[in-house]
């Protein structure tokens, strides 16, 4: 059974920055390309980010040249951090497979606001 934690999540004025975690267990990361996603409420959930197991990584255009997705194979872990933030970034952040296939986790609440 996979388990996926996220963290790192927070209230942060506009222009600001933060960078999320996600450890996985039960699983291991290393050869599965996966993504964050985000779900603001009363819209669907949507891919923001991915990376692939060869570490090659695509952007959604909304934080195309904000957002960089990192893994470390040796954690098992992906990360996303987030510069210049705004308010429309505002929603529950979680990762999974590229192709969500594992249970999702709780998420994590990134809330941007002055």
């Amino acid at each position: 059974q996979v388990q996926l934690v996220e963290s790192g999540g927070g209230l942060v004025q506009p222009g600001g920055s933060l960078s999320l975690s996600c450890a996985a267990s039960g699983r291991i990361l290393r050869h599965t390309a996966m993504g964050w996603y985000r779900q603001a409420p009363g819209i669907e959930r949507e891919l923001v980010a991915s990376i692939t197991a060869g570490g090659s990584t695509n952007y959604a255009d909304a934080v195309k040249g904000r957002f960089t997705i990192s893994r470390d194979i040796s954690k098992n872990s992906v990360y996303l951090r987030m510069n210049s933030l705004k308010p429309e970034d505002t929603a529950v952040y979680y990762c999974n497979t590229y192709g969500p296939s594992w249970s999702w986790g709780q998420g994590t609440q990134v809330t941007v606001s002055s």
